[in-house]
């Protein structure tokens, strides 16, 4: 099965996701360390200096919101940076950033040391207390697994050793609160939203192998969910998404690690519950309110709280593990749906923020949170989706590399011992390269041309995958060298075209043909989105009528671009009665009000 080429051996070049994770990277580095750090200075006792009263509170330093010191989920946002920083250090080799993450993880031992050398968090123990009382808490595990989630990932991308000292001291920790709740409540291991911490007890035993880590996993590794799946159930409708789906990606931790057992079986009648069965928006996306929309009901529950993001970072992981461990195209172009239609569609270009929701309903428009005052759990998934996209596009075993994604990247990497270097590009020259008025050899104005340049250390058999997004229309044109490859449905199998040769220095220009489509909300037939691809089309109005056809309703909008492309993508009208309605990509939409669903005449 397949594998994903580590991180710091693949770099994003200049496009959508390059400028998207840079300003992901500006807003990280702009944020204060001591308001990062500000709830867990307060719990190890140090006092914030000059800040004992506020007379306005907004201009100064702290951070507010979820962050803010009277909200009990204080504290998570460190833990989603932490993440974050350590992704894009690995894969830029970002020496400033670098320093920031160790003087946070610094900042943290001091206070982890000044608490008594075990408990660091943002909370007060007591909240475990609380917790194992029955009595109403909001989240405490779910709190510290950011922490614990940061620190591992700190240390497995940097090698930083006192982040996992800071991580192996709070898991005595919780050792010892457990001995308590085994006389209490065994049971609260499974209360609020903790399935994270199978997960971290997973990475942290297959990291040391220390038995503690294994003692911890086995206390979060039976939840009810699992049951009900096994049985064909629906655990889901009604249920609260991100109280469900860590549980399916520990899951998935085990079955890496074992490679037996019924995890994969597991993974897969979550994925059947939760995506196949319920039906998705246009958008790939299946919530309410953060909460699973029973089946096919998608229609009814179309509002202004929809595709809550952490539920659309979380299932693009999800799905990431299970292209691994079964090399399905299926997960691959639920991904792609999601990246557009979730990671750029919810992220401001602006300033990087976030949408916490995407709304499906008419006349919708997306509220952005703010740089400090805000910090719902989104706005950490939000860090960190934009420093994990270069993990989603290559994937290696012993004789095969694949490209699951297309996204302008870089990768260098070994096979059979041989080194490989490969160049994912866009068929057309990057505006913001500053070529734009080169291009001079009549290359393809469309997005989905792409050049995938290849250069081994010496002739080199092995196989190409190539992945066919469900999307295409058609067969893909290809060719090697210049020469051209017809390619027929027979030639294309599970969704890959499949190139076996032997690789020294190749160029392949592939071109995948698109149609505009409509996709009704199945319980909601007068009410279709229009898609080009996987990109989901805004109209930019609050009241649209379409027909069955949008390839015939809709035209295209061309022109030089001075922005992302050079020359502009996914652009069309609708002459709508007389009156003109753009469509536009989700993704572009900022400020404007938009539909997605518009009427069917």
């Amino acid at each position: 099965m397949p594998d994903n080429i580590s991180p710091e051996r693949v770099k994003l070049l200049p496009g959508l996701f390059r400028k998207r994770m840079e300003i992901n990277r500006e807003y990280l580095l702009s944020l204060d360390t001591r308001a990062l750090l500000q709830n867990y200075a307060l719990e190890a006792g140090e006092q914030l200096e000059d800040y004992q009263a506020l007379s306005d509170p907004a201009s100064s330093w702290l951070h507010w919101g979820w962050e803010s010191p009277t909200c009990q989920l204080r504290g998570h946002f460190l833990g989603h940076w932490l993440s974050a920083a350590a992704y894009i250090v690995r894969s830029e080799n970002d020496r400033v950033l670098r320093a920031k993450l160790y003087d946070v993880i610094d900042k943290l031992r001091e206070y982890q040391l000044r608490n008594g050398g075990r408990w660091i968090g943002p909370i007060p123990e007591k909240y475990f207390e609380i917790l194992l009382a029955g009595k109403d808490i909001w989240s405490p595990q779910y709190t510290m697994h950011k922490l614990f989630m940061g620190l591992l990932d700190a240390y497995e991308c940097t090698s930083y050793a006192p982040a996992l000292t800071i991580v192996s001291h709070l898991s005595d920790w919780y050792t010892q609160w457990f001995e308590k709740a085994d006389t209490i409540d065994p049971g609260v291991a499974y209360r609020g939203e903790s399935g994270g911490m199978l997960e971290i007890w997973v990475r942290l035993y297959r990291l040391s192998g220390e038995e503690k880590y294994r003692a911890l996993l086995k206390r979060y590794q039976y939840p009810e969910m699992f049951k009900i799946l096994k049985e064909g159930g629906d655990p889901l409708s009604g249920s609260h998404t991100n109280s469900s789906i860590p549980w399916i990606i520990g899951a998935a931790r085990i079955y890496e690690v074992k490679r037996k057992g019924d995890w994969l079986d597991i993974m897969k009648a979550f994925w059947e519950c939760a995506v196949e069965r319920r039906g998705c928006y246009c958008t790939g996306s299946a919530n309410a309110g953060e909460f699973w929309i029973p089946p096919i009901m998608l229609g009814e529950y179309a509002g202004d709280r929809n595709q809550e993001f952490c539920t659309v970072y979380n299932m693009v992981r999800l799905a990431d593990s299970l292209f691994r461990a079964t090399a399905d195209t299926k997960y691959a172009d639920y991904i792609e749906k999601n990246l557009y239609n979730g990671f750029l569609a919810q992220q401001d270009v602006r300033s990087g923020m976030p949408a916490y929701f995407l709304p499906m309903s008419a006349g919708a428009k997306k509220i952005w949170g703010s740089r400090r005052h805000d910090f719902w759990c989104c706005h950490g998934t939000m860090v960190q989706a934009h420093s994990m996209v270069n993990s989603l596009i290559y994937y290696k075993d012993d004789d095969s590399l694949t490209i699951a994604q297309y996204i302008p990247s870089r990768a260098e990497l070994k096979i059979s011992g041989t080194p490989v270097v490969i160049e994912l590009k866009h068929g057309m020259r990057y505006a913001g390269g500053g070529s734009m008025f080169e291009e001079t050899e009549g290359s393809e104005h469309s997005r989905w041309a792409f050049t995938i340049s290849l250069r081994t250390g010496r002739p080199q058999r092995f196989m190409l995958k190539l992945r066919i997004p469900g999307w295409v229309k058609g067969m893909p044109v290809v060719s090697i060298d210049k020469e051209r490859r017809f390619i027929t449905e027979d030639v294309v199998k599970d969704g890959y075209l499949k190139i076996d040769r032997e690789w020294d220095e190749q160029e392949i220009k592939i071109y995948f043909p698109v149609e505009l489509t409509a996709e009704a909300l199945p319980d909601r037939p007068d009410k279709k989105a229009v898609m080009e691809g996987p990109i989901a089309l805004a109209a930019l109005s609050d009241n649209v009528s379409l027909g069955d056809d949008p390839k015939r309703a809709l035209l295209r909008r061309s022109g030089h671009s001075y922005g992302d492309w050079p020359w502009v993508q996914s652009h069309y009208v609708l002459n709508n009665g007389g009156r003109e309605i753009e469509f536009i990509p989700l993704y572009e939409v900022e400020d404007q009000t938009y539909t997605l669903y518009c009427n069917a005449r």
